[in-house]
């Protein structure tokens, strides 16, 4: 293997130039400095948003402040959000696609607008990032005269004097449609004007496709020219900077929010916003002029573990080594914020994401221990955030397991794989053989297809479908009894178990550990479920001791109460919660103890509860542990009943 490692593709890092995780520290400073506070990332989990799986800009958990409402941190906002994109797995591989990436952010609401945004964006990147500005180009909003919208004139002027002020004489152009620049190329612009499919922002995309009443406007892109080098005129036609051609990077976006359209047309916005969102791993590829997103800091300590792990280098394994990398990091952060591997929803995304680092780790040579190879590094490019820290054990044991159980089938699909496509095309019902027995995602199907040359059949989905249409109804009733907040109502028995469930949750760390953390719960009228973190099946003294200790608090009939306090200071006093659930400014925590004394359980939760634990106990009923099983990887599910 030494033999292989003199050949890996080393980054020289200049000790001037900054590594990503330093942009995104001098980014938050900077914006702290021009009066932001800071607020934390939101979960890449959305808990209040049925309409998508994942968070997929740092603009989305925004939506509700730049619409409105107010936001309790202020006007001026600022923060790094991680990002998960789904519908770009299958574009990962080349140099600029990532399921999961960061975005640097700032929002005005209402407060300071174009004038501060573009000076504070030259500022960051030209004199604190180093970028040169000879290599950035920009561009704005061509107008739209049906409409009675302007050309951002005022943005147009704001860009000259940042580039005058640095000896650059800014030429604007107008382009239009990206499909003109397409055909006119540069013309010795700096500032290019494009029509609302390209420099117009709004929920629902171009002005006419605007929904009713949501603001929108004009928007502002800069772009980073790495060369002529990287430009094939005849695949891309001539260069500018929203042409689909690499040469031309786009690290950040300044959204002008103005305007709010009406039914009589777009109206002027009272209070006009600024939204904010930059890439992180953009402006780093930037930093270094490389192209190559995956030779940035947050990608490349990922890419050497794999080169030794392998012995192959990753200027013959790139598409591979890429796709492992962005993978596994998108797997932690589901992880991180609560979900792990499973069949539905974001659960089967992470599934999807890790069987096929798996499976391409594999074609490396990786046969064994990926997830324990590669997790580490992915954690420490990211130890600066407290929440990988404090969760990594937990997520390693979930990921780890997960591919523990892949590798189980994996060989045993990928043969059963060979005997189904030999010498044949692909069916839907092999297709889902493959998924239902081998563990095999159906993508994960298709792309070994393509690699192998093995063609689809015509009627591959349809028939595909019909077939997990009727395992689903065969299955519906997992579903059942999946209430809000975990109840199925708010009698008095499910206020009873929901009571109980607070002083197991206590038990369980006492007896276990501290690692105990809740991972779901569900309440019925007949008795309580509860999902928990944990590596290994729990002993019959462990549960007995669990049993004893929840009985002992039941027959002390301690009070049940609660108070609103700032998440902050509920945190910090120990208050217990859910893995993966986010905060607001302020909590409500049910402490269940006696008056000037420290209470036995202290946890954040919306109710409702009995007043007193002895009311679990009436008519002589006990607390009893009917089953402790597996529920998923690193995660034990207990079934308890009051009897």
């Amino acid at each position: 293997m030494n033999a292989h490692i003199e050949l890996f593709v080393q980054i020289d890092y200049n000790l001037t130039d900054m590594n990503a995780q330093e942009i995104r520290q001098k980014y938050i400073e900077f914006m702290i400095s021009k009066g932001h506070v800071q607020v934390p990332r939101a979960n890449v989990v959305p808990q209040e948003d049925a309409t998508t799986l994942f968070t997929g800009s740092g603009m989305q958990p925004m939506v509700p402040f730049l619409l409105g409402a107010t936001h309790p941190e202020g006007t001026r906002i600022v923060n790094s959000q991680v990002c998960i994109r789904a519908e770009d797995i299958d574009e990962v591989g080349d140099a600029s696609h990532f399921t999961m990436f960061e975005m640097l952010g700032n929002w005005s609401l209402g407060e300071y607008f174009k004038k501060e945004q573009i000076e504070w964006m030259c500022e960051f990147l030209f004199d604190i990032v180093g970028l040169d500005m000879s290599r950035v180009y920009v561009t704005c909003y061509i107008g739209n005269e049906s409409l009675g919208i302007p050309r951002d004139d005022e943005a147009i002027e704001l860009w000259k004097e940042q580039f005058s002020s640095r000896g650059i004489d800014a030429k604007v152009v107008e382009i239009g449609s990206a499909e003109n620049g397409d055909i006119h190329g540069m013309q010795g612009g700096r500032i290019f004007l494009y029509d609302g499919h390209e420099n117009w922002w709004s929920r629902g995309g171009a002005e006419a496709t605007t929904p009713l009443g949501d603001p929108c406007g004009p928007d502002s892109e800069m772009f980073f020219d790495f060369g002529e080098q990287y430009h094939d005129e005849e695949k891309w036609g001539k260069a500018h900077p929203a042409s689909d051609s690499p040469r031309f990077f786009e690290i950040g976006n300044n959204v002008f929010m103005s305007y709010r359209k009406t039914k009589d047309g777009m109206q002027p916005l009272e209070n006009k916003n600024i939204d904010h969102g930059s890439g992180v791993e953009r402006i780093a590829s930037a930093v270094l002029d490389e192209p190559d997103g995956f030779k940035t800091s947050l990608f490349w300590p990922i890419i050497e573990k794999l080169q030794v792990l392998s012995g192959k280098t990753y200027e013959e394994n790139t598409s591979e080594m890429r796709m492992i990398a962005d993978h596994l990091k998108a797997c932690m952060f589901i992880a991180v914020d609560g979900v792990a591997p499973g069949n539905t929803a974001q659960a089967y995304v992470s599934r999807r994401l890790l069987r096929r680092a798996v499976r391409f780790g594999q074609r490396l040579g990786i046969e064994n221990n990926l997830v324990e190879s590669l997790l580490p590094v992915v954690a420490d490019i990211y130890s600066d955030m407290d929440d990988v820290k404090s969760r990594y054990e937990e997520v390693l044991t979930i990921l780890t397991r997960e591919e523990q159980l892949f590798r189980k089938t994996l060989n045993k699909g990928v043969r059963e794989f060979a005997k189904l496509t030999r010498g044949e095309e692909l069916t839907g019902a092999q297709l889902f053989i493959l998924y239902d027995t081998y563990g095999f995602p159906v993508e994960l199907s298709i792309e070994e297809a393509e690699s192998l040359g093995v063609s689809l059949a015509a009627n591959w989905e349809a028939e595909y479908e019909a077939l997990m249409k009727q395992q689903k109804e065969r299955s519906r009733t997992a579903t059942q009894g999946q209430f809000k907040g975990g109840l199925e109502g708010h009698d008095d028995i499910h206020k009873k178990y929901h009571t109980a469930t607070h002083l197991m949750y206590k038990a369980l760390r006492i007896v276990l550990g501290e690692h105990v953390v809740q991972r779901g719960s569900n309440i019925t009228s007949e008795r309580l479920r509860f999902d928990f973190s944990h590596p290994e099946k729990m002993t019959d003294e462990q549960k007995q001791q669990v049993e004893d200790i929840v009985n002992e608090q039941i027959a002390n009939n301690l009070p049940m109460g609660f108070v609103e306090m700032p998440t902050t200071e509920a945190l910090k006093k120990g208050a217990l919660g859910a893995f993966g659930d986010k905060y607001g400014e302020t909590v409500k925590v049910y402490a269940a103890g006696k008056s000037g004394e420290e209470p036995f359980s202290f946890e954040i939760c919306g109710g409702p509860h009995v007043e007193h634990t002895g009311q679990l106990g009436e008519d002589g009923r006990r607390f009893v542990i009917k089953k402790e099983q597996a529920s998923s990887a690193g995660v034990r599910r207990i079934k308890a009943v009051l009897q």
